[in-house]
């Protein structure tokens, strides 16, 4: 890594040594708060998402709580910096591309003309930065705590000279789009790999191991046809209800997401859990027993548990009641058709209020073929999908790493520690 000939102490203790020619200056300088309202809410409406920055809000996925009228929403024009204040120690900072409207929550910032808008762009996303925001934040709780202008202004920040600045903004606009680049092709391959693998997976615990196997209808449109030996029972006859419930505080807390199935919850990333006071009255969960969220089943989150460990009450834990393969039935039941229909039977309003309760779940029909067909196709997919899972596993390390290479490359570039100039 290419460094600056000379450093200096900057005089700022988080900061640290700076190049020497480099200076360090309050943001109050740097930035003045826009602070126009709209009279009449006429204007694109515009939101922050924190993976593509600032868009119009008619291009969002999700828009939670939408205005219904845009009176007394901030103006914010083309260059601004925008800044979610509740979202500060997460690094929402983006600079708009367009002309248009922002909710009063946001704070709208434009450039004094002494620093590159771009480059403050890349400074303030920078987990040094990040940190430093976090500890100007006020407010009553976490998750209300807000950067406000005053304490923003007050933070000083990296300086170096404005040609130095632009030329580094290229420099990171070259390199990084390569990095991205790069990065969404491996997505993409471990994407594909993911939807054949789930295909592979759908095929043959729906219709079998045998490609010749006579088939008949199974007599429920979603299911569709099945091998002729095999049978479609109720999930009654599959499952019953366990209600084994602890009496008195354990560890061994278990978490149950869609992707990864059943982990420890202490290896799972906390961000946005809700830690309970007492674990006294949860649900006791063996290794075997089928655990399904009810409150997201219609998104997945179901599997059998390789582990022993507690779960919260509002989750149902199934016992199987005769003798079967019980990966097999991880499998199936796992799929995109079996999601479908739990989805289909759940009930509520929306989808973030669907509950897919037991007196509901048991009447779904579910493919059984024999135990020795169970057991062969169980084998099939561990030992034939195997490979897949670590390639897999290859590309989303490769992944991670690029991510974190490209953010501490761009940290070293706006810092000074990486020199991307001629000295």
């Amino acid at each position: 890594m290419k460094k600056y000939n000379a450093y200096k102490d900057s005089g700022v203790k988080w900061i640290g040594e700076i190049p020497s020619h480099w200076g360090c200056i309050k943001i109050k300088h740097l930035l003045k708060e826009r602070v126009e309202k709209s009279a009449d809410g006429i204007g694109e409406p515009l939101s922050m998402s924190q993976k593509f920055g600032l868009i119009p809000t008619s291009q969002m996925d999700i828009v939670p709580n939408a205005a219904t009228s845009y009176i007394g929403a901030k103006h914010t024009h083309r260059g601004d910096m925008v800044l979610n204040k509740l979202k500060a120690h997460l690094g929402v900072f983006a600079l708009s591309s367009y002309d248009g409207l922002v909710s009063p929550d946001y704070a709208v910032y434009y450039g004094t003309g002494r620093a590159d808008m771009e480059f403050l762009e890349y400074l303030f996303k920078t987990p040094l930065y990040v940190s430093e925001f976090i500890k100007k934040t006020t407010g009553v709780a976490i998750g209300f705590n807000r950067l406000y202008t005053d304490d923003l202004f007050s933070i000083s920040a990296h300086y170096p000279p404005l040609h130095e600045q632009q030329a580094i903004v290229d420099y990171l606009k070259d390199k990084t789009l390569k990095i991205e680049q790069y990065v969404f092709a491996r997505e993409r391959e471990r994407e594909l790999l993911d939807s054949l693998k789930q295909s592979e997976i759908a095929n043959v615990v729906t219709k079998g191991l045998n490609p010749n196997v006579k088939m008949k209808d199974s007599g429920i449109p979603w299911i569709g046809e099945i091998p002729e030996h095999w049978e479609v029972k109720k999930m009654r006859s599959i499952f019953r209800l366990a209600h084994e419930k602890t009496e008195k505080e354990r560890t061994d807390l278990l978490s149950l997401s869609q992707y990864t199935g059943i982990r420890y919850k202490s290896q799972c990333d906390k961000t946005g859990m809700f830690e309970a006071e007492s674990t006294v009255g949860y649900n006791i969960v063996h290794k075997g027993q089928f655990v399904m969220n009810i409150m997201l089943a219609w998104n997945g989150s179901y599997a059998v548990s390789d582990l022993e460990g507690i779960i919260s009450p509002s989750y149902c834990i199934f016992d199987f009641k005769e003798d079967c393969d019980k990966r097999y039935f991880n499998y199936l039941l796992r799929t995109e058709m079996y999601q479908g229909e739990f989805k289909a039977n759940s009930k509520g309003l929306i989808d973030s209020r669907l509950r897919l309760y037991p007196d509901y779940f048991f009447p779904i029909g579910v493919i059984v073929p024999p135990i020795e067909e169970q057991k062969a196709i169980s084998d099939y997919i561990d030992s034939k999908l195997q490979k897949i899972d670590q390639y897999m596993s290859d590309l989303q390390r490769e992944i991670d790493y690029l991510k974190e290479f490209k953010q501490r490359l761009i940290s070293d570039a706006v810092t000074g520690q990486l020199c991307v100039t001629k000295q």
